[in-house]
């Protein structure tokens, strides 16, 4: 990877405001890069995640805590109108609760009390192909499951990053699979459960199969239970959140963690950080432009993406420096070319000695 390229393309994803190409940032530059330069960087070969990881690897040494956290999920960039391709599919879009076409992708954040930081990703690749017996129609799959992804995050944020303490995720990962990966990894976790997940709060019950629905056992909020989770080998502490949501309604949060030390307070607040990975999605497709490449081909979508989470990066600790934060630091970008092009529009017409008749 020439880094010098990638410095320069991902300032350009930081800068831009709408569509982002090679023409447009060969323009920007003067030509003094020319286009087909800039195109051959993005489709000559794919960049690695061993490549990711180099270029943030100072940055998070530099923001290593003892008590950090790694917080996984994953997004869907809609791209309906480009292509399908084994990047470009269709995905099942849980908030929409519809098939989405786009990009599905999982990342890891390493998330401190001040900075958050991707340090892993991987695309969802649907690389197979097959007939769908219900209604004959060609379809894709992936040979790889996004818990399969997850646990091959931990295992890279375990080898790689030396002072976390918690994995954080949603419900989607909170798999048996998952638990007992971090738990071997001597790491802890604290996740959201679905209410039917099946308990049993001693051990007695747990020998004697007794198990019931975590919103069946009566759980009393804002205490800490130890329990046992069905498919799991060791004990662990649940506790149910309420709270209020912005319509009025009242939602129910339940929580599982393998750290058997925590009380309510702890337990709910650590898994409040969780959030920064919403937040790492928000800006990562409206600040350095996630979605806003016309790229066509696997390798230079793939490369786009890439380039736009590494540009996350470099805008986070801009804001960390500045004591910004990335809304306000694009904004102060906007004023300032707004104001740039106002100029030059007076300048041409002080110069053509412009006026409507």
């Amino acid at each position: 990877m020439d880094k010098n390229f990638m410095d320069i393309y991902t300032d350009y994803l930081i800068s831009s405001f709408s569509s982002v190409s090679a023409t447009r940032l060969s323009l920007l530059l003067d030509n003094n890069i020319s286009h087909d330069k800039i195109t051959r960087f993005l489709s000559n070969e794919a960049f690695t995640s061993k490549d990711f990881w180099n270029l943030v690897k100072p940055v998070i040494r530099k923001y290593e805590e003892k008590d950090a956290v790694i917080a996984i999920d994953d997004t869907i960039l809609e791209k309906p109108y480009t292509d399908e391709n084994e990047i470009i599919s269709w995905h099942f879009d849980h908030c929409k609760g519809r098939n989405v076409k786009g990009a599905n992708i999982v990342t890891g954040i390493y998330c401190t009390k001040t900075v958050k930081l991707p340090f892993c990703f991987e695309i969802i690749k649907k690389d197979e192909k097959y007939i769908d017996q219900e209604s004959g129609k060609e379809k894709r799959r992936s040979n790889k499951t996004k818990n399969e992804i997850f646990r091959e995050i931990v295992v890279i944020g375990k080898k790689n990053i030396n002072n976390f303490k918690y994995v954080l995720s949603d419900s989607w990962y909170s798999t048996s699979e998952n638990m007992e990966l971090i738990e071997k990894l001597k790491k802890y976790f604290i996740f959201s459960v679905k209410s039917n997940r099946l308990i049993a709060l001693s051990e007695e019950d747990k020998k004697s199969g007794r198990f019931k629905q975590i919103s069946e056992i009566g759980l009393e909020p804002n205490t800490v239970y130890k329990c046992y989770l069905r498919g799991v080998n060791f004990p662990l502490l649940a506790v149910k959140q309420v709270f209020k949501n912005k319509d009025g309604s009242e939602g129910v949060l339940y929580l599982i963690s393998n750290d058997l030390s925590l009380n309510f307070q702890e337990m709910t607040t650590i898994y409040k950080r969780r959030w920064k990975v919403e937040e790492y999605h928000e800006s990562v497709k409206q600040n350095t432009g996630l979605g806003k490449s016309p790229t066509r081909t696997v390798v230079t979508q793939s490369n786009h993406f890439f380039a736009s989470i590494y540009a996350f990066v470099k805008l986070e600790i801009l804001c960390i420096k500045s004591q910004s934060n990335h809304y306000n630091l694009k904004c102060r970008l906007y004023v300032n070319a707004l104001r740039e092009s106002f100029n030059d529009l007076k300048a041409l017409k002080n110069e053509l000695d412009f006026k409507i008749a």
